[in-house]
């Protein structure tokens, strides 16, 4: 059975965040928690939160412990982007692209259904 979490428009860049987000791909969900705990990253909080707010819905929704999953995907999707300018030299305006993420965290707890 597979339990997913969504994150949307996370305010960091998609691929600060897939960094993070391929070390813990195939870890059990558990160890993946705290080895994000570690990390001293923006985008290691916002994917442990994402994390834990999976593992909260295999607990609440599906009645699976915690310890029998498995991080199954964590995947990183393009969000909206903000345009913004600064001011540049000469009083021209410089583009600015902020970038937003959308995060999901699937959960397997390795039996078909």
């Amino acid at each position: 059975m597979d339990i997913q979490a969504l994150t949307r428009n996370a305010h960091m860049s998609p691929k600060k965040v897939r960094e993070v987000a391929r070390t813990i791909q195939g870890r059990k969900a558990p160890d993946a928690a705290s080895y994000l705990d570690l990390i001293p990253r923006k985008s290691a909080r916002l994917l442990a939160k994402t994390l834990r707010s999976a593992i909260a819905n295999a607990d609440n929704n599906s009645n699976l412990s915690a310890d029998a999953l498995v991080v199954k995907s964590a995947i990183v999707e393009n969000g909206p982007v903000l345009r913004r300018f600064k001011a540049g030299p000469r009083g021209t305006a410089m583009p600015r692209r902020k970038k937003m993420s959308h995060i999901r965290i699937v959960l397997s707890d390795g039996v078909q259904s």
